[in-house]
């Protein structure tokens, strides 16, 4: 069983969910009526992280789950953790200005990279010594 990759599964979808509903905030608070995406600066922040964030799911998510089934559960998932943060300190620091996303994209990138590596790797691997 995989439960620390299902539970670092559900709390990534809680983190996208979170960045939904702060561009909804955001359009309300600017008055940018759908399906406009930009107007606003702030707006168009929240509107990016959002965006970002769903651009890099398929990408984190399946990197997830293959490196949990053939490299290690627990570690899987700390990694998705560590991405989690990177999404956090994405969205707060691109939240204030632009210039700040940089960190946060830097500790999400690199965690679903090493994920990636790690289960392309590891399937690799085992293609070989089948």
């Amino acid at each position: 069983m995989f439960h620390f990759t299902a539970l670092v599964t559900c709390l990534s979808i809680l983190c996208y969910l979170y960045t939904s509903i702060l561009v909804s905030r955001a359009r309300t608070a600017f008055g940018i009526k759908a399906p406009a995406v930009s107007g606003n600066p702030d707006f168009e922040r929240a509107f990016r992280v959002q965006m970002n964030t769903l651009e890099w799911m398929p990408i984190f998510l399946p990197s997830l789950w293959l490196f949990a089934f053939y490299i290690n559960d627990a570690l899987a998932a700390a990694l998705g953790v560590v991405w989690i943060v990177g999404r956090v300190l994405y969205m707060t620091g691109y939240s204030q200005a632009a210039a700040k996303r940089g960190l946060g994209f830097g500790i999400q990138a690199g965690a679903a990279i090493l994920l990636w590596l790690g289960a392309l790797g590891a399937v690799i691997w085992h293609l070989i010594h089948a």
